[in-house]
């Protein structure tokens, strides 16, 4: 008897794990497909950017013509469906995937967004990484 609480404690274990690790397809597939590296930035005790001085400005300017709440099919342009930038919360939620996908830091360079359109500077993804790797103050 006590074995058989253990395999399926052992199976369940197991389907957890593979649950939480990924599912490939689904909802994220082609987000995976524009991350790269981590940047490897990190706080510096001056810094002073926050959400309302340079986090949503940068969403503003870069991310949400595709990455909005707002937008619907097409008019996402291919953006991940959970990936929405119009809010500090949404931005939160990935901002992992953020740093991986348009930051700049002393390990990587991702220019992998946006994928046309105004571009960020060199100096703007290094403050975007920046401002991640403080916590993204509000």
């Amino acid at each position: 008897m006590k074995l058989r609480l253990d395999v399926r404690t052992a199976v369940l274990a197991c389907a957890l794990l593979l649950f939480t690790m990924g599912h490939g397809g689904g909802c994220c597939s082609e987000e995976t497909d524009v991350l790269g590296p981590p940047t490897g930035a990190v706080c510096p005790p001056t810094s002073t950017l926050t959400y309302a001085s340079f986090g949503q400005p940068f969403m503003e300017n870069y991310c949400t013509r595709c990455h909005s709440s707002t937008k619907t099919g097409s008019d996402r342009e291919g953006a991940t469906l959970d990936h929405d930038f119009d809010s500090l919360i949404g931005v939160r939620r990935v901002y992992d995937h953020v740093d991986r996908a348009a930051g700049s830091g002393p390990e990587a360079t991702n220019d992998q967004m946006p994928p046309d359109g105004a571009m960020p500077s060199l100096a703007e993804r290094t403050l975007l990484a920046e401002w991640l790797a403080c916590g993204l103050p509000p």
